[in-house]
């Protein structure tokens, strides 16, 4: 197994820093999880582990061994393209055993551990065909049971689900969840779809522009995220953010945007009373509202529906507050129609505050 460390490691390109100093831990038989848009990093960063890629600065240990001038076939690394990469001119079993033949594993080693992996794999009855003969999730599956016969120390993923239809990257997250379980390695697993992340991850460390946001576990980086581009990378719709200050009054602290204000409870008020005059962006999650129950939050949001958008076992409402578009979840049950007029309590517990110079969550940061 495998404990890979990362010290200060910045990356290049010509004289775009594509990596830039990254300092990351990952545990042995951790499943982490690098997720960000496309150009953030986390690709070059998969790619530096498998050797694919140099260094410009800084070190990469596998424990307690640098690994900076290893050649990829050193490291004990077995990887999932996100293109699948198989060859097309062999069949099943041959491209599961491809790697192994390369090896020199003798023929009766070989042929145990491609049809153990296809079995677990579910796909012992397409041994025999060739990649233009299956499915995505068919040919997805053979990549990973090419990467799973090296039994190796680190397991890397790129992208490895973006290729399939929605229905089936569901189906195929259960299995690679299940297959970190039993195979017992180390993970490293590369996405920009938050909703696999937030589903696989042991640990999420979130990049932007070369530089990691936020490392921690799925419900710490939702719950309380560390800037503004986390809070907005995560979340389905995406988190509503509306643009004002912050008021003492009374010994209250609130949050004023026009006519619009929301008070804060008393220990966000003790957190946050000292940006008093502050700009500032409130975050509200579309889910942290209730209809049904305004009394028992007490912080309400008053205002005509402009559109319902049904999403089969809830429904969104859009509005609008003080000229910004907002949308909240509410259940199915309730029924409403464009030009409702409704209220809507807000859970104060759940609010998150930013400042809007440096985008800091000023409650969690």
């Amino acid at each position: 197994m495998a404990r890979i460390l990362f010290d200060n490691v910045t990356k290049y390109y010509g004289a775009v820093k594509a990596v830039d100093c990254l300092d990351l831990d990952i545990h042995d038989r951790e499943f982490l999880v690098l997720l960000g848009p496309s150009g953030c990093g986390k690709t070059t960063t998969l790619n530096m582990i498998a050797g694919l890629e140099d260094l410009s600065e800084g070190d990469i240990y596998f424990d307690d061994q640098v690994v900076n001038f290893m050649p990829p076939h050193k490291r004990d690394v077995a990887m999932v393209f996100q293109s699948y990469a198989l060859y097309p001119h062999k069949n099943v079993y041959d491209n599961i055993g491809f790697g192994l033949k390369m090896r020199k594993y003798d023929a009766a080693e070989t042929d145990r551990l491609v049809r153990d992996a296809a079995e677990r794999l579910e796909i012992s009855h397409l041994l025999q065909r060739r990649p233009s003969q299956l499915s995505g999730g068919q040919r997805q599956r053979v990549a990973l049971g090419r990467a799973m016969v090296r039994q190796p120390s680190v397991f890397l993923m790129d992208e490895p689900l973006s290729n399939l239809d929605a229905a089936l990257r569901i189906s195929m997250r259960a299995e690679i969840k299940e297959l970190h379980k039993s195979m017992q390695t180390t993970f490293v697993y590369v996405t920009h779809d938050q909703a696999e992340a937030l589903t696989l991850a042991d640990r999420i460390v979130v990049m932007k522009d070369g530089i990691v946001q936020q490392i921690g576990t799925p419900d710490e980086i939702y719950e309380h995220p560390k800037n503004l581009f986390v809070a907005s990378f995560l979340g389905n719709p995406p988190i509503n953010l509306l643009e004002g200050s912050i008021v003492v009054k009374e010994n209250k602290t609130l949050f004023r945007k026009g006519d619009f204000t929301i008070n804060f409870s008393a220990e966000v008020s003790e957190k946050i009373a000292q940006y008093a005059g502050h700009e500032v962006i409130l975050g509200i999650r579309p889910e942290d509202v209730d209809e049904k129950n305004a009394a028992v939050f007490g912080q309400g949001i008053a205002g005509l529906v402009d559109t319902v958008l049904p999403m089969g076992s809830e429904q969104y409402l859009s509005m609008h507050i003080e000229g910004s578009e907002v949308f909240f979840r509410v259940g199915k049950e309730l029924r409403h129609r464009d030009g409702d007029e409704v209220n809507l309590a807000v859970n104060i517990n759940r609010l998150h505050v930013f400042d809007k110079r440096s985008t800091l969550n000023l409650i969690w940061a």
